[in-house]
């Protein structure tokens, strides 16, 4: 991380100067406007907004030819195969109702590979990144995934069906086979944040049934770069458009396909 390429200076630079913006946003959460997208469960407010549009500009600035997908403007092509996948504030729910567990995220994806990926939770100060062969770092520091054995150590994070999400079903039974078998289960509310987890070794798994890619594009080299495997809730090649996701540690992957495999109709 001494050695950064230029590309992750860019994409460190941009997530901390978003970062700061959310900080000042979220000292003043009363004075923000809110809108909802998709019902009451998934508003979008000012400040992720304007952490959008900043991310977008210096990335362009950058490097101009690259595409961009944000979760609050969409995807706009580019001339090069490359694209940004941002989430410019992961975890708005807990924004808006003052809980400091948020997040920005940044991936550079070439169609479906993701090539770097940078989040940083601004309360806590925590940046993680992750280069391609280059490894895995949080705040500067090697980092690497669990080294825990067995589903009974293990700390799991997940993603939620909440307010009319999809596959509800699904989640009550995976919840039901789990629970017994696991040390604890979690639900931090931001996805990005969760996947540096993994890739640090705070959790040992994280899955999620419904989520976009910009909810886990930056989280899937981190979780790899750090010797975990990402891949989708069936076990097979990770499609970042393909809405589910799996990220964990080797020694515990076969055992969690088991108890997430799907329920009859």
């Amino acid at each position: 991380m001494n050695n950064a390429s230029r590309l992750m200076q860019v994409m460190v630079d941009a997530a901390r100067e978003a970062g700061a913006g959310l900080k000042a946003d979220f000292a003043r959460i009363d004075t923000l406007n809110v809108r909802e997208k998709n019902g009451a469960a998934d508003p979008v407010s000012s400040a992720d907004l304007h952490s959008e549009a900043m991310i977008r500009k210096l990335l362009t600035a950058a490097f101009p030819d690259y595409g961009f997908l944000g979760e609050e403007g969409g995807l706009t092509k580019g001339k090069s195969d490359h694209t940004w996948i941002v989430d410019p504030l992961d975890g708005t729910g807990n924004f808006l109702c003052g809980v400091p567990a948020f997040a920005v995220s940044i991936a550079l994806a070439r169609g479906n590979e993701v090539l770097a990926g940078v989040t940083y939770a601004p309360i806590l100060d925590e940046i993680f990144c992750a280069e391609k062969g280059a490894g895995a770092f949080l705040n500067g520091t090697r980092i690497n995934v669990s080294s825990r054995q067995g589903l009974s150590h293990a700390l799991l994070g997940v993603g939620l069906p909440f307010a009319g999400k999809p596959r509800l079903p699904q989640f009550l039974k995976e919840m039901e086979r789990l629970m017994p078998k696991v040390f604890g289960v979690r639900r931090w509310g931001a996805g990005t944040v969760d996947l540096a987890y993994v890739a640090c070794g705070r959790y040992d798994a994280y899955w999620e049934q419904s989520v976009a890619p910009w909810d886990i594009a930056a989280g899937v080299v981190l979780v790899e770069e750090a010797g975990g495997v990402a891949c989708d809730t069936l076990g097979r090649p990770l499609d970042l458009m393909g809405g589910t996701m799996l990220g964990c540690t080797p020694q515990i992957k076969d055992d969690l396909l088991r108890e997430l495999s799907p329920i009859d109709d």
